[in-house]
C-alpha cells in the first residue's frame, strides 16, 4: 500500500476538497483507494452501517473512493460542544465529553489506536489518501500532532502541500511551512498546490520562479481554479460564501451557536426559485417563508441563546403567523414541550421547558443513538441516518398550580411582563411524519402538527420531494427543486473534480510514486 497526504498551510486552505478530488481521481484510474484522517474536529457526522459515527467529510471522501463509509476511515473524531470540551468518539463509539487538556493526557494511547488502524488498512487498499489538519508546522503542537506528520511516517509515505490564494499571501504560506518543517520529511514532498485561484491565470505567471529561491526543493505542481459548483461538503459545515445563496423567497436556516450537520443545507442550493439564508437575530425573519433549525451539538445550551437573543420568541411568533418550522434533529428537540438532561451527557445538564410547538419532551441518556434507516416520501425511497442523544416520550403530566405557592422562577432570557407573541401556540394534534426502516423493521419517525415539522433524519432533505413539501406548504410557487437527488448530483461532482484535478496539475511526480 502506499500513502498520498494531503497537508495544508493553515486550516481552512482546501485540504478537505483536494483529498476527495484526489480520492476520486484515483478511483478512475482503478485502483483501490480509501480515505484516511486520524483525527477529525467537527460537528458534522455520519452514521456508518453498523452503528457507528465518523466525519461526514471523510464518509464523502469515501463516496468519492466508490467505498461504503467505515469509522476506520476516521478513527478519533472530536465534536466540540463548548469552550474547551469535546464529545470524543473512537472507532465510532461516543466516549463522553471531556476536556482538551484531558484529551492531550493520552495521546501515546490514542496514537496506539490510530497506528493499528492505519496498519489495518495495508490489506485492504492499494493507495490510502491521507487528510491532515490545521497545519504540519504548529510547533506547540508538533510532539502530539497524530494527524499530520506521524501518519505519514509511519507508512512511509509522501505529501502534496496546499495553499489557500484566495486569503493572500500564498508564497509566505508555502515558504514558511516548508521552512519550519522537519528536514527528514522535505524529501517525501511530491509538490505544492496554490489551491482557490479566482479571476484571470495570467496574472499569476510563472509561481515556481518567485518561490525557488525562498522554499529549495519545493516544486509548485499547479494553480487549481476555485470552481464554486465543485463543492460536495464543507468540513466545517458551511464556508462564509454559503451563508446567503439562491434568489427568491427567503428560507431561514437558525445559525446555532453549536449547530451540527450544517451540511443538510446543501440539497437546497441547486434549486431555482428559493434563497437560503443562515440567520442569527429576529430580525432577519421577518421576510422568511419557512424556518429551519438544524441539529445541535449542546442543545441546552442552545436554547438559552434562541431565548436570550429574541429568536425563540420569533420563531413562535412565525408559527403563529403559519410560517411552516422545521426542526432536524436537535432542531426537533428544541420544538418539544421540555429537554431534560440531568446529568449534562449531551453537553450542558439542565431541565428547560422547549420551543412547545411540538407535543413530546426529549430525555437525554447516556447510550447514543447511531444507525442508517430507509426513508420514504411519497414514492422516494432514501438513506438517511440518525446521530442523537436522548429519547422521545409523552410529556410528563404536571400538578395542578397551587394557588398559595410562588410562582416558578423565569425562564432564562424571559421577563414577566413578556408579551403573548413569546408562548407557543396551543398544538394541533401531532401524527408521526413518515416510516422509516432499518435493520429492525418499519417504524414511524418525526411529528407534524399543523405547519410544525419535526425529524431526527440527517439528510431528509436530500431528494426533492421533502423539499417540495416544505416550500408547498409555505406557498412558494416559484420554487423549482434539482429533479436529481443530492447523492446523485454528488457522483457527478466527483467525477467533474477529478478532471478538474487532471487539467490544471502537473501529476508526474504523483504518478511516478504510485507506480500509476
Amino acid at each position: 500500500m502506499k500513502s498520498l497526504s494531503i497537508l495544508g498551510t493553515s486550516s481552512n486552505a482546501g485540504k478537505t476538497w483536494v483529498a476527495t478530488a484526489f480520492c476520486a481521481w484515483l478511483r478512475a484510474q482503478g485502483v483501490r483507494v480509501a480515505p484516511f484522517k486520524a483525527q477529525n474536529m467537527s460537528n458534522n457526522a455520519w452514521a456508518t452501517l453498523d452503528g457507528g459515527e465518523m466525519a461526514r467529510a471523510q464518509a464523502v471522501q469515501a463516496e468519492a473512493c466508490g467505498l461504503m463509509p467505515d469509522a476506520r476511515m476516521n478513527p478519533i473524531l472530536l465534536k466540540p460542544s463548548g469552550p474547551g470540551g469535546s464529545q470524543l468518539v473512537l472507532l465510532g463509539r461516543a466516549q463522553g465529553h471531556q476536556p482538551a487538556a484531558e484529551y492531550y493526557r493520552h495521546i501515546d494511547r490514542l496514537w496506539e489506536i490510530v497506528k493499528t488502524t492505519l496498519d489495518d488498512w495495508r490489506s485492504r487498499c492499494d493507495i490510502l489518501v491521507q487528510e491532515g489538519a490545521g497545519s504540519p508546522v504548529e510547533l506547540n503542537l508538533m510532539d502530539r500532532d497524530l494527524v499530520n506528520l506521524r501518519p505519514m511516517r509511519h507508512l512511509d509515505g509522501r505529501f502534496l502541500l496546499v495553499g489557500d490564494i484566495d486569503r493572500g499571501g500564498i508564497y509566505a504560506q508555502l515558504a514558511g511551512t516548508w521552512a519550519l518543517l522537519p528536514p527528514q520529511d522535505r524529501p517525501r514532498s511530491l509538490g505544492a498546490i496554490v489551491n482557490r485561484f479566482r479571476g484571470d491565470r495570467s496574472l499569476f505567471p510563472h509561481p515556481q520562479a518567485w518561490l525557488a529561491p525562498h522554499a529549495p526543493g519545493l516544486d509548485i505542481a499547479g494553480t487549481l481554479p476555485f470552481r464554486p459548483d465543485l463543492q460536495p461538503e464543507e468540513e466545517d459545515g458551511l464556508a462564509a460564501a454559503d451563508e446567503d445563496r439562491g434568489a427568491g423567497a427567503s428560507i431561514c436556516w437558525i445559525r446555532l451557536p453549536r449547530a451540527a450537520n450544517l451540511t443538510d443545507c446543501q440539497p437546497w442550493w441547486g434549486d431555482t426559485g428559493i434563497r437560503t439564508r443562515w440567520v442569527s437575530t429576529p430580525q432577519a425573519l421577518a421576510d422568511a417563508r419557512a424556518i429551519i433549525i438544524p441539529g445541535s451539538k449542546n442543545t441546552l445550551a442552545d436554547l438559552r441563546w434562541l431565548r436570550e437573543n429574541g429568536l425563540a420568541a420569533a420563531i413562535i411568533a412565525a408559527a403563529k403567523r403559519g410560517i411552516p418550522i422545521v426542526g432536524l434533529c436537535g432542531g426537533f428537540q428544541l420544538l418539544g414541550a421540555r429537554l431534560i438532561d440531568p446529568e449534562g451527557v449531551a453537553g450542558d445538564a439542565g431541565d428547560q421547558p422547549g420551543l412547545g410547538l411540538l407535543p413530546h419532551q426529549t430525555v437525554f441518556q447516556r447510550e447514543k443513538t447511531v444507525r442508517q434507516v430507509t426513508a420514504r416520501c411519497a414514492s422516494r425511497r432514501w438513506t438517511a441516518y440518525e446521530i442523537h442523544m436522548g429519547r422521545d416520550e409523552p410529556p410528563a403530566p404536571r400538578p395542578a398550580p397551587n394557588a398559595n405557592a410562588s410562582p416558578p422562577p423565569p425562564i432564562p432570557g424571559e421577563t414577566r411582563n413578556q408579551t403573548d407573541s413569546g408562548k407557543p401556540p396551543p398544538p394541533a394534534p401531532a401524527a408521526p411524519l413518515q416510516t422509516v426502516e432499518d435493520a429492525h423493521g418499519s417504524r414511524p419517525e418525526g411529528l407534524r402538527s399543523g405547519n410544525i415539522i419535526g425529524t431526527y433524519l440527517h439528510g431528509w432533505f436530500e431528494v426533492p420531494e421533502t423539499r417540495r413539501l416544505l416550500t408547498a406548504a409555505a406557498g412558494i410557487a416559484e420554487h423549482r427543486p434539482h429533479p436529481v437527488p443530492w447523492a446523485e448530483q454528488r457522483q457527478q461532482i466527483y467525477r467533474q473534480m477529478a478532471a478538474h484535478l487532471e487539467s490544471h496539475l502537473n501529476l508526474t511526480a504523483v504518478k511516478r510514486y504510485l507506480d500509476l
